[in-house]
């Protein structure tokens, strides 16, 4: 029945808030459909459709059309988003491909890009922050609607996709077992891995290019399945999406009441995590295991080799850490372009370089540490810092502190951060404690967790007060604040902290090979994961007080040690650690160089530097890493 054109109320319910609702439960239902075939394919139970790094491609080509091609965003927005996204997938299954779209090696490359797009994007936004800081908005999910056009797009995409899934339903169940026993079935891997994921990338694409970025409905709708009880493959495909629709249903719900008139300050994807995050935080206890298979073990992309001397290539990173640091002190650009200081002026110079270096090289070992410490605890290659949602809850009580005051001390930022953190801990440690801290239920908790703390904060940054700016920057890693005093608090910290790390190696070599042999060979699970968490949260605490929130650090250098043949967990955590100082040493003299007069957050370049190199890596025939 057609609307009463000269009714408002009739045309408004008829064009908006009709299509907004369908929009909802279809893009609810897609991307849990999504997230659920992600996790099926990956075998990774924190597997999401942002995995393959779809929304952030999508928001990196948003920003560079809007600065350098408007006529493309004025021709279709969704094509942009739809582009950058494709590329994404794209670029993914470049990386992965050698290794035969292995699971580990997807969700790895995923990660690469989306963290790498992402720092370009910020990076764009920190440039250009008059164009772009509208772009916060947008990256939130905006489910607002004029008309039934989008709807219209979204419903054969998802129609074709069930009919997909459903057909893929026999190869889906064949991948939970091994790749052995799965190719032996007459599964064709390459080609079942792909479609699978081509159909999920396709429907997660599909809703960034027509609302933007939704995440943790992916997560939350197929976790939540099981927690209802679906067990096979067949259930949680069919009751996901249901879950998911409902889901961004009720934020959305929420979003406009809370919001009122003006709903669409308030994003609906981080309202998703909002509501959803402590949601899922509250079933974990009734989460007895984890139905659908997962890579335990350890974190292997299935092209790494052991070196042959590797205390050699630990010393030779020992040996480059001093030289970047004499290059960083030293070498510097100024009016006159790149200047050597030395003599007086190196003198002069290094109360303002110095100080910063340290704590950047300490945060950055800090980080390295615990994202080794989790990875190899968990056996999960995305387990890193702020997967335990200790960085989210630093960054949320600096963000709070922020709005309350304005321009708060040094002492008041380092105050409000660490309550963040510690109340973020105690948390987390409180939900795992009832499994004796199983990787699994660590993951979920400290993903769910990070989720909340992350949808406050966005819903601060799109909000479009000025003060966001300033968040972005120390969101983004900053080392430029940083004094004599705070260099000297994270040597210490890092000093004490990082020589615990190597008495627990035996824990961390043998936890991945499953609780049974843990026990067997007389390894306390509860204490000894307990031991490790609560290890690798103070490391991430303490950098984030100083740094920032960083990610890139934690989660790509245990990776880095990993493929230059570092696989044993002494020189795997030693090296990392070395690799991790190095890259934010690195990160932090390029940051106060390249763009001078301006300086750029170092977490951005760190990701700069890092992901690139580890594409190159992973892109590198098997054959030329041999040993």
């Amino acid at each position: 029945m057609a609307p009463d054109l000269t009714d408002m109320t009739q045309v408004l319910f008829h064009y908006s808030a009709l299509p907004r609702l369908t929009m909802a439960l279809l893009c609810g239902a897609a991307l849990a459909l999504s997230g659920a075939l992600l996790q099926r394919v990956l075998r990774n139970p924190i597997a999401e459709p942002t995995t393959l790094g779809i929304s952030a491609g999508a928001q990196l080509a948003l920003g560079t059309a809007t600065l350098y091609a408007p006529a493309a965003m004025e021709f279709s927005r969704e094509a942009v988003a739809l582009a950058g996204a494709a590329a994404a997938m794209l670029l993914v299954m470049a990386l992965s491909w050698r290794q035969g779209l292995r699971p580990v090696s997807v969700v790895l490359s995923g990660l690469i890009v989306g963290l790498t797009c992402a720092a370009l994007s910020a990076t764009l936004i920190l440039l250009n922050g008059e164009y772009l800081m509208s772009l916060f908005i947008w990256g939130g999910g905006s489910l607002s609607q004029q008309g039934w056009s989008d709807v219209l797009a979204l419903l054969p995409r998802l129609a074709l996709a069930g009919v997909a899934a459903v057909l893929l339903m026999r190869p889906l169940i064949l991948l939970g077992l091994d790749d052995s026993a799965a190719r032996g079935l007459g599964v064709a891997l390459h080609a079942t891995r792909f479609g699978v994921l081509l159909v999920a990338v396709w429907l997660a694409a599909s809703v960034v290019s027509l609302v933007g970025i939704i995440g943790f409905v992916g997560l939350a709708a197929p976790t939540f399945a099981r927690l209802a009880g679906a067990r096979s493959p067949r259930q949680v495909m069919g009751w996901a999406p249901v879950i998911g629709a409902t889901l961004l249903w009720l934020a959305d719900g929420v979003t406009q009441t809370v919001a009122a008139t003006q709903a669409d300050l308030i994003p609906t994807g981080a309202m998703t995590a909002m509501l959803g995050g402590p949601l899922l935080l509250w079933m974990l206890p009734r989460l007895h295991a984890l139905a659908g298979p997962t890579d335990a073990g350890t974190a292997s992309t299935g092209i790494e080799r052991d070196a042959r001397h590797p205390w050699r290539l630990v010393a030779v990173l020992a040996v480059a850490l001093p030289l970047l640091c004499w290059a960083a002190l030293t070498f510097g650009t100024g009016p006159s372009g790149w200047t050597a200081a030395t003599g007086d002026l190196f003198t002069q110079l290094l109360p303002w370089r110095a100080p910063r270096l340290a704590a950047g090289l300490c945060a950055g070992a800090m980080l390295a540490t615990a994202g080794t410490i989790l990875q190899r605890l968990t056996g999960n290659p995305m387990a890193s810092p702020e997967v335990l949602g200790i960085s989210s809850g630093a960054g949320l009580g600096f963000a709070a502190l922020v709005l309350a005051v304005g321009t708060p001390s040094r002492m008041e930022q380092l105050a409000a951060s660490t309550l963040g953190a510690a109340a973020a801990l105690a948390v987390m440690l409180l939900l795992a404690r009832r499994s004796s801290f199983a990787p699994e239920r660590l993951l979920l908790a400290g993903v769910a967790l990070a989720a909340f703390c992350g949808s406050v904060l966005g819903v601060i940054m799109a909000s479009g007060n000025t003060r966001a700016f300033q968040l972005l920057g120390w969101i983004s890693g900053s080392t430029y604040t940083l004094e004599t005093s705070d260099a000297v608090l994270a040597a210490a910290v890092a000093t004490v902290l990082i020589l615990i790390v190597p008495v627990t190696a035996r824990w961390l070599e043998i936890l991945p090979l499953g609780e049974t042999t843990a026990r067997s060979l007389g390894v306390p699970l509860g204490s000894s994961r307990l031991s490790l968490v609560v290890l690798a949260s103070l490391l991430t605490a303490a950098a984030t007080l100083v740094v920032g929130p960083l990610s890139f650090v934690g989660l790509m250098a245990p990776h880095l040690a990993r493929l230059i043949g570092l696989r044993r967990p002494l020189t795997h955590l030693v090296g990392a650690t070395l690799l991790g100082a190095f890259l934010m040493g690195l990160s932090d003299w390029l940051s106060r160089t390249l763009a001078f007069p301006y300086q750029l957050p170092v977490g951005l370049f760190a990701t700069l530097i890092g992901g690139p190199y580890l594409m190159w890596l992973l892109a590198r025939p098997s054959g030329s890493k041999g040993g």
